[in-house]
């Protein structure tokens, strides 16, 4: 069985009778093989590209960072983060790239270690490889030391914007006292509040989804105790609070408790932060403040 190298038919029989699908002939006897034939470099260079590309484009993304966000400082631990920032940035391109490179390289190693007499290269396919490898091995490692420091940095974020809506009710409160002179009661807060200037938007944001049963106002006023003789030099205490008949004079509300939902989102559960004018704690740090008030002298 021949093929023709006129139209690429196969041929049964000899060429030299003629080629049944386009009529062409052999004129002689078929070329002898060459000697010395040439070895080809082309895996080998598909290799070392794709492995060079990939260490030196790692390698100078950690120099731009290293120059313009650290100032070129020569230090370890700068060249450390710059290299970590980098790796950050290229997290999503280095990935396919290096599965793509990776496999590729290790194919060509296997062409050439098939048919060496026909493909050369193999030291060179190993260098692109191995840099493959290389860049692939310090991106990896330049992100995963630096993944537990991210994920305490999200938790801080999380309790940030967790502590920011308590400490915009604290704003807005104050600012109403200012402008009012009392805090507003628990019926009208939400009413109150949104009567204050937001240009932020914040105070309507903190009040979505409130619930206004977990906020009491009160109030510390002095109150004549029950007897003929004068009273001593600022009279008795007594804490006052929303509870009041409806015929009792208006009460200044001076002071404050708030309680709002924790991580789960869900209100009077054992997470819940109370802002207490302006001081936010858990529910246990309340009970040891508590605590340590009551057994104070």
């Amino acid at each position: 069985m021949i093929i023709c190298p006129a139209c690429g038919s196969t041929v049964e029989g000899q060429l030299c009778l003629g080629c049944p699908a386009c009529g062409a002939r052999a004129v002689g006897p078929p070329l002898a093989k060459p000697e010395h034939q040439l070895v080809s470099f082309g895996p080998a260079a598909l290799a070392a590209l794709g492995g060079g590309l990939m260490l030196v484009g790692f390698l100078a993304s950690t120099t731009v960072v290293w120059v313009v966000s650290k100032g070129a400082a020569l230090n370890l631990v700068t060249i450390v983060a710059a290299g970590q920032t980098a790796a950050w940035q290229l997290k999503w391109i280095s990935v396919p790239v290096a599965i793509a490179v990776i496999l590729s390289g290790s194919r060509s190693l296997r062409t050439i270690r098939a048919s060496p007499a026909d493909f050369g290269g193999l030291r060179i396919a190993r260098g692109g490889f191995g840099a493959a490898i290389l860049a692939t091995v310090m991106v990896a490692t330049l992100i995963g030391v630096t993944v537990p420091e991210r994920l305490r940095r999200r938790q801080w974020g999380i309790e940030a914007a967790e502590l920011a809506r308590g400490y915009t009710f604290h704003r807005a409160l104050l600012e109403y006292r200012e402008r009012h002179g009392t805090l507003p009661p628990r019926d009208e807060l939400a009413r109150e509040l949104r009567t204050l200037p937001d240009p932020d938007g914040s105070i309507a944001e903190a009040l979505r989804d409130f619930d206004a049963s977990g906020y009491e106002a009160r109030s510390v006023t002095a109150a004549a105790a029950p007897t003929t003789k004068p009273l001593p030099r600022g009279g008795a205490l007594r804490t006052v609070s929303l509870n009041t008949t409806a015929d009792a004079p208006p009460v200044s509300f001076t002071n404050y408790e708030l309680r709002l939902p924790g991580k789960d989102k869900k209100p009077n559960t054992e997470d819940d932060l109370v802002v207490r004018d302006g001081l936010i704690l858990t529910l246990p740090e309340l009970r040891d403040y508590r605590a340590a008030r009551s057994s104070s002298p």
